[in-house]
């Protein structure tokens, strides 16, 4: 559904100045589409030639595969007194084949709820433990094609930055009580999925926004449009482009793990660090494909495996996963990530809810002056990502 907005809240003179300068964003936009059209043969020519782009019919036949879509998002509830924080994930199944039954009942989550002292890392550490419930999640998750929101690279990024700075912070009680015991497992599940060995599951990473260009690098596209851009314009219905090794960045992966030497034995230690290695390993494996399921569909950005891209009979089932799940033109990316964005993006929301009934208790409870309470739980500001 769509939120209005109210312009009334903004003085008349900034809307006005916005309002004229959108004229000339138009022109530049309009310039853009008509590079995009003029350049689109040519740009269709250089894939054909290269042999990177080849149609959904040219692989092996795939039954519909049951489907689900993962998400997450944090929250930080900044109060007079103390900090409200909240993490978590959900997994919603996707449109069920006619020949399947659905496997769960409803959505299915993982969720993280505290009070912290005031820090200004707390989110980048939410965040990392957020990135594990999802990975958990998907592990766990018995569908066939599971996708998750996002890059295939993203915890890597996030683990990195949370785990560091919980290191930094090891008195707060998500570090102390949450995320030290949930190192491992989140791990774990980071290396299942990348590894992706089993032939009857396959993890995906769609990312909605990306500025990566591994086709157009190679093909010499110009650097003011990224892949996905210009291949929603090159490529037809049903077409998709042969998997390409993701481009790597300039510093190597990496994920701090020293937390754990305040806290575990050496033979945890030796575990995780091997995992680390793992998972380094397999993130020099990821490979990409453009996927355009339909007309009305923009191309997709499929993060993936090798072991699901080189295969033929896996990568048909991803793409044939992606078609049923993108069968109308009112939602631009596959249904059950659509949906588990939607309840994620309400969790941040409910925070100040939740803090209203916290009050509501402490209020009912409290034996002191009952001011101390309204004036202790004030919230100033509300963080939160996803």
């Amino acid at each position: 559904m769509d939120e209005s907005v109210n312009f009334r809240e903004l003085p008349r003179l900034l809307v006005d100045e916005v309002l004229n300068r959108t004229k000339n964003i138009g022109q530049e936009l309009l310039k853009s589409f008509e590079e995009l059209r003029q350049q689109k043969a040519e740009w269709r020519k250089q894939l054909a030639d290269a042999g990177l782009v080849k149609h959904d019919s040219s692989l092996p036949r795939a039954q519909n595969p049951t489907t689900c879509g993962i998400d997450g998002s944090y929250a930080v509830e900044r109060l007079l007194a103390t900090d409200l924080v909240v993490a978590g994930a959900v997994a919603v199944e996707g449109l069920t084949p006619p020949s399947e039954k659905r496997f769960w009942a409803e959505p299915t989550h993982f969720v993280h709820v505290e009070t912290e002292a005031h820090n200004p890392d707390t989110g980048s550490i939410l965040r990392a433990g957020m990135m594990g419930m999802e990975l958990i999640l998907a592990r766990q998750a018995p569908h066939e094609l599971v996708l998750l929101d996002g890059s295939l690279t993203t915890p890597v990024i996030f683990f990195n930055q949370g785990f560091s700075k919980a290191r930094e912070y090891p008195n707060l009680k998500t570090v102390q009580e949450y995320l030290v015991e949930k190192i491992r497992p989140f791990l774990e599940a980071y290396q299942h999925i990348l590894a992706a060995q089993r032939n009857d599951r396959q993890w995906v990473a769609v990312p909605k926004y990306t500025t990566r260009r591994e086709i157009g690098e190679k093909l010499r596209w110009p650097a003011s449009h990224d892949d996905r851009g210009i291949l929603s314009s090159v490529l037809e219905a049903g077409e998709y482009t042969t998997p390409t090794p993701l481009i790597q960045p300039d510093q190597p992966w990496h994920i701090n793990t020293s937390l754990v030497d305040d806290y575990g034995d050496a033979t945890e230690r030796d575990e995780i660090n091997r995992l680390v290695e793992h998972v380094l390993q397999f993130l020099g494996v990821i490979y990409v494909v453009y996927y355009r399921p339909h007309a009305y569909m923009p191309a997709l950005r499929l993060e993936m495996s090798r072991a699901i891209a080189n295969n033929p009979a896996r990568l048909s089932i991803v793409l044939q996963g992606i078609k049923d799940q993108c069968g109308t033109a009112a939602i631009m990316e596959p249904y059950p990530l659509y949906l588990a964005d939607r309840m994620v993006k309400h969790l941040a929301r409910s925070v100040p809810v939740f803090r209203q009934i916290t009050s509501q208790y402490l209020a009912e409870s409290y034996q002191g002056n009952i001011d101390d309470v309204f004036v202790g739980l004030h919230s100033y500001r509300t963080e939160s990502g996803r």
